[in-house]
């Protein structure tokens, strides 16, 4: 008998405590980036990345696996991140990355985000409103669908399709507005 929710290609154990560290190895990374990306403070993010981790331990008997671990998980920590974050989330922009720490050891995780700071299209969407910032996130960089996405968020399918669209329109804004004040300044 398989365990509640598990498909064939996601071969967890049904005891909590062994699927845990399967978790932890196969999606550490995933949590840890989600919840940066929401909060931009990596201490936060640790901090998100275990409560995610023990909120998925304490509920694994009851994953029915209408979605994929993946999704489970990446709505965990959406979820997370809302509640830490509040109201604060969607009035501020997340905090910029390269207020990170410096002179000491960089993790695997932390070199990941690194890279991630430093993609000059993230720099255009941190300039779009939260739940674009959201959309475009969880589609581009979690490789999420949009059905995937509308279930991390618990947001209509149809809502998340439109966010995708608008975000998309913005960020092309956004980054012609740029490429024009470039032009402007040769």
């Amino acid at each position: 008998m398989k365990p509640a929710g598990l498909k064939p290609n996601e071969p967890y154990s049904k005891d909590p405590a062994e699927a845990l560290e399967q978790l932890m190895g196969d999606f550490g990374t995933v949590v840890i980036r989600t919840a940066y990306f929401y909060t931009g403070d990596p201490h936060l993010a640790e901090d998100i990345s275990q409560e995610v981790f023990l909120r998925a331990y304490r509920k694994w008997s009851s994953f029915r696996g209408d979605s994929s671990v993946k999704t489970w998980l990446t709505s965990i920590a959406v979820n997370v991140c809302r509640d830490k974050m509040g109201a604060k989330m969607f009035s501020e922009r997340p905090t910029d990355p390269s207020r990170m720490e410096r002179g000491r050891t960089i993790s695997v995780e932390e070199e990941a985000l690194e890279r991630l700071r430093k993609s000059a299209v993230l720099q255009h969407l941190l300039r779009l409103p939260m739940p674009y910032q959201e959309t475009i996130y969880l589609y581009y960089y979690m490789d999420l669908n949009t059905r995937e996405i509308a279930e991390a968020t618990s947001t209509p399918e149809g809502t998340v399709r439109n966010r995708l669209h608008r975000a998309r329109e913005a960020l092309a804004r956004e980054m012609k507005k740029e490429e024009s004040t470039d032009d402007g300044r040769s």
